[in-house]
């Protein structure tokens, strides 16, 4: 039975042994696992989207890309997806390029049910906390879209650590002013304390920082 946490995910098999892929299918899915199978490396790249969520197994022998050239491929285009190996042929060398690009596991065949259960949920679990951590950073987004440029300089200012009166000279307005800039931060960004205040100058600058580098691209 799957995590309430692991609805919504899938498992890519990516296996070219017609009867292994079915196999994989057919097993995860009477796990409670929804699957989706390619024959390649490629076919899995030209159906591809960015919104796929889940955990990839990924044979290490396959026509044209291998599982780990998948696996790097994915990498370079700065996708998270989990990654399973297997195969009936490891070595130390490729478990060890397996585990430099993050997979969960590399598993040799033939392997247990169990362990690849154990591996696929270990992904999922990986899988989640990802999502999860995307979904409070596009929450604290919407929040600061809300704030007026001033408010914004004086979140930045804030976030180096500046008192009020040294806020104030920066800005050169009124100390009493900042305190109304400061409450209103605090109100509109649903902020406890100053130390939160921090933490959202912090995702305001890696943002800026973010939106940049991509419009160099």
């Amino acid at each position: 039975m799957n995590s309430p946490s692991h609805i919504g995910l899938t498992v890519y098999i990516v296996e070219d042994d017609a009867a292994m892929r079915d196999s994989l299918s057919l097993m995860l899915g009477l796990l409670g696992f929804n699957t989706v199978s390619f024959d390649s490396a490629e076919a899995f790249l030209a159906t591809y989207r960015e919104e796929w969520v889940g955990c990839v197994v990924a044979d290490l022998k396959l026509p044209g890309m291998s599982g780990l050239d998948l696996q790097a491929n994915l990498r370079g285009r700065g996708t998270k997806l989990p990654f399973v190996i297997i195969t009936g042929h490891g070595d130390v060398k490729s478990a060890r390029a397996a585990f430099q690009s993050e997979a969960v596991d590399f598993l040799e065949k033939p392997f247990e049910e169990t362990e690849l259960r154990i591996a696929i949920e270990r992904g999922f679990d990986r899988e989640s906390q990802r999502i999860q951590f995307v979904e409070v950073g596009n929450e604290q987004i919407q929040k600061l879209a809300k704030l007026t440029s001033r408010e914004r300089e004086v979140l930045e200012l804030v976030g180096k650590g500046l008192h009020a009166k040294e806020i104030a000279s920066s800005l050169s307005i009124s100390s009493r002013t900042v305190e109304v800039h400061k409450a209103r931060l605090m109100s509109k960004l649903e902020a406890r304390n100053v130390s939160e205040l921090v933490r959202f100058a912090l995702v305001a600058d890696n943002f800026v920082a973010k939106s940049r580098s991509e419009s160099k691209v």
